[in-house]
């Protein structure tokens, strides 16, 4: 089955890229694979701190993650997975692209930002010609209504 990854993070895009990357999941039979990845520098503290920290941001993504979960489910009929990396977030992302064989498309959401789409998508379209998957990169300032007609 092909799975559509799609980065899970604080950003307001990233919610238009969990419904694209949804939405096509249940249009073609695939399924949704949710990325997080938590910056080693959020743990630059003691040895027990930096423990603690690190266990209450996988609290956080797992608490993330049900509500787009709960959506995906019940609105589109897909299942998605969860996956936690740690580390910097490009190279985790396509570190993910190669070791999960059944991805076959990552979507990204585009900040509609004047500086420019996003630190990840600026980032991982300079490494593009890398990927052996097509990336897809979602508008943040889409609307739900064209979305749908898209997907």
């Amino acid at each position: 089955m092909r799975k559509f990854l799609v980065v899970l993070d604080d950003s307001r895009e990233c919610l238009n890229a969990m419904r694209f990357a949804a939405m096509r999941a249940a249009h073609t039979g695939g399924g949704v694979e949710i990325l997080s990845v938590i910056p080693p520098d959020e743990f630059n503290h003691w040895i027990g701190v930096g423990d603690i920290m690190r266990e209450e941001a996988r609290e956080r993504i797992h608490a993330h993650f049900e509500v787009f979960a709960k959506w995906m489910r019940d609105k589109q009929g897909v299942d998605p997975e969860l996956v936690i990396r740690e580390g910097n977030p490009v190279t985790e992302i396509l570190a993910q692209c190669s070791d999960d064989p059944d991805v076959g498309v990552l979507v990204l959401g585009a900040s509609s930002d004047k500086k420019g789409p996003g630190p990840l998508v600026t980032q991982l379209t300079r490494n593009s010609g890398t990927l052996e998957i097509p990336i897809t990169i979602v508008p943040g300032e889409l609307s739900k209504e064209r979305l749908e007609a898209i997907t």
